[in-house]
């Protein structure tokens, strides 16, 4: 019933339904690997919630280069986990990153160098602050930045990709997103490769600010296209032994439509 599946015909669609599922498992793993990837994330955004603050110098390597230049990234284990730095604010170079939303809402994150002891800066993530009336593109009021030492204490984020280059305008910097080495070209001293959003710090960040939310990463919708993939695949597999068993019965006769029945051709039954 089933030598036909060996004609040059069934072998090509046979192929090409493997070829098919073959791909789709590839995809699926793909997906895998990312709700892998998203899920440890997650785990380490919530670790550093629980986490006992480290000194900076454990967790970030500092730059070595001259000013302008950018340490080296953290260490995938490090990023999120909460650490504590101490120095001064550079009032001077100030950053703006615009079009930051919070609760709804698009206005302006705040970044400060704290210019360590030994020369080099971590960027700080101060907070949020709305725009001045007339727009979201309008500048702000951002309260001033306390004067002496400063302690911070602050969750490791990497550093953001794309965005334009960095504008001057009315005194600060300013620019879309919080690419370190971009921003690092614009500063007198080398920089961290990661910054820092701020928790807490001493003496207290001022009110005005609102705290920058850390969003968890969706890995359960990376989930739902590995499930869709992997399905995909056994769908396909089970399509062609349909197909093919159809074709079988229908070779056999099996499947062969009845003729109906010609009432009237019958003879009449006797009284």
């Amino acid at each position: 019933m089933y030598r036909f599946l060996l004609t040059p015909r069934w072998l090509g669609i046979l192929a090409l339904t493997l070829v098919a599922a073959a791909v789709m498992v590839l995809l699926g793993n793909w997906q895998l690997d990312r709700y892998e990837q998203r899920t440890a994330v997650n785990e380490r955004i919530d670790a550093g919630s629980r986490g006992t603050p480290a000194p900076l110098r454990d967790a970030l390597p500092a730059p070595t280069g001259g000013a302008g230049s950018v340490g080296p990234a953290p260490a995938e284990q490090v990023e999120w986990s909460r650490v504590t730095a101490t120095g001064r604010y550079d009032a001077a170079n100030v950053v703006l990153i615009r079009g930051r939303t919070v609760d709804s809402k698009v206005g302006f994150e705040v970044l400060a160098p704290l210019v360590l002891t030994d020369g080099t800066a971590v960027l700080v993530d101060r907070g949020w602050v709305p725009p001045a009336p007339g727009g979201a593109m309008a500048m702000p009021q951002v309260p001033a930045l306390p004067t002496g030492e400063v302690t911070v204490v602050g969750r490791v984020h990497p550093t953001e990709t794309g965005g334009a280059g960095v504008d001057r305008r009315d005194g600060r910097l300013e620019t879309r997103r919080v690419t370190v080495d971009k921003i690092a070209r614009e500063l007198p001293y080398p920089v961290h490769g990661a910054y820092l959003l701020l928790d807490e710090q001493t003496p207290a960040n001022d009110p005005a600010f609102r705290a920058v939310p850390i969003g968890h990463a969706n890995n359960w919708q990376n989930f739902g296209y590995v499930i869709q993939w992997w399905l995909f695949a056994a769908m396909s597999l089970f399509g062609y032994g349909w197909v093919a068993r159809r074709e079988a019965r229908r070779a056999a006769g099996l499947d062969a439509p009845k003729r109906p029945v010609d009432r009237a051709a019958e003879p009449a039954t006797p009284a």
